[in-house]
């Protein structure tokens, strides 16, 4: 696979969304199956994998996503690029307290679950607005030049946060919500970034699957399966939606490619600087994400999606700005 840059770290152009391991869209696969997908995507080409401290249904526990992928991961740890995101609950940051030993203690955790001296890309998984900003870009800085991380991020942040936080300590990365359905970031985000060397971590590129066109009004989403929040895929929306698909399936067809490849086709195409971490717990499924890599628009093709993209109008918004106290769902920490 081609390779990229998140700031100073080179990634596949593609990298593995792996939240979907241990929860997050209904029924999780065994151990057994999980190692061998991320194994697989690692033989494919792919050398950049996303996990989370929170990551874990309550049947697990938080951290069970971080401790699977470790283990998948151990035989060629020095061939991959590691991101994981920490959480700063609300009520858990008191004004005084020593913040740099609040974050080392989730950088520790983190670092024991996926068996590890050292995170490559370690993110604020969401703002806390009751933590100053500018001290924690300090910390981070601290932790980069001790050696326990390469570089840092942010996610769900606009542009004037991530200003205002690299400004202090050059950022590395943003994990923002970015999809054919969900553009918010081309106004910002996409624009600042390419300015400032900062890589965009788009996750969702797949819009939930929607763009795949294996999501219907039928589907049923069932247990903890994140997708019966998501606005896009309530029925009236999945039917509305349909003319994104019917500009997939044209361009699939031509291209002798999969609607979800050319959805992410375009997005490389567009950006030089975004890096998809599409996720799934399907083996199949996230081989055909990696396989979008193959997928090469000229600039003819990616000029025609774009005109029609620019037509329609997408029903179901969310938006890539979200915080600690005004999260998109209150029920799950979103990724």
């Amino acid at each position: 696979m081609k390779k990229r840059q998140l700031r100073t770290i080179e990634v596949s152009e593609i990298g593995m969304g792996c939240m979907g391991f241990s929860h997050g869209y209904g029924a999780v696969p065994t151990e057994e199956y999980s190692i061998k997908a991320i194994q697989q995507a690692h033989d494919f080409g792919c050398t950049f994998f996303d996990t989370a401290e929170s990551y874990g249904q309550e049947m697990f526990y938080a951290g069970h996503n971080e401790r699977l992928v470790g283990k998948a991961v151990q035989s060629f740890r020095d061939q991959i690029v590691l991101a994981t995101k920490f959480h700063i609950q609300a009520g858990e940051y008191e004004k005084g307290k020593n913040l740099y030993e609040l974050v080392t203690k989730h950088l520790n955790a983190s670092m024991k679950n996926l068996k590890t001296d050292v995170i490559d890309l370690y993110y604020l998984h969401r703002i806390n607005e009751q933590v100053p900003l500018e001290q924690l870009a300090d910390v981070m800085a601290k932790l980069i030049q001790e050696g326990y991380i390469k570089g840092w991020g942010l996610s769900q942040v606009s542009a004037e946060t991530l200003r205002k936080a690299h400004e202090v300590t050059p950022v590395s990365a943003v994990q923002n919500l970015y999809s054919m359905m969900e553009r918010d970031s081309e106004i910002d985000i996409f624009p600042y970034c390419l300015k400032e060397n900062i890589g965009v971590v788009p996750f969702s590129p797949i819009a939930s699957g929607f763009l795949s066109g294996k999501v219907t009004t039928e589907t049923a989403f069932e247990g903890d399966d994140v997708r019966k929040f998501v606005p896009q895929l309530s029925k009236e929306n999945i039917l509305a939606n349909q003319p994104i698909l019917d500009i997939l399936s044209k361009f699939s067809a031509q291209k002798g490619a999969t609607n979800a490849q050319i959805s992410l086709a375009w997005m490389l195409h567009k950006y030089p600087n975004a890096v998809p971490i599409p996720g799934s717990k399907n083996q199949e499924r996230i081989l055909e994400n990696l396989g979008a890599s193959t997928v090469e628009l000229s600039d003819y093709e990616f000029n025609a999606i774009e005109e029609a993209l620019d037509k329609i109008q997408v029903h179901g918004h969310r938006g890539h700005v979200e915080s600690e106290q005004v999260r998109f769902s209150s029920n799950w920490l979103k990724k």
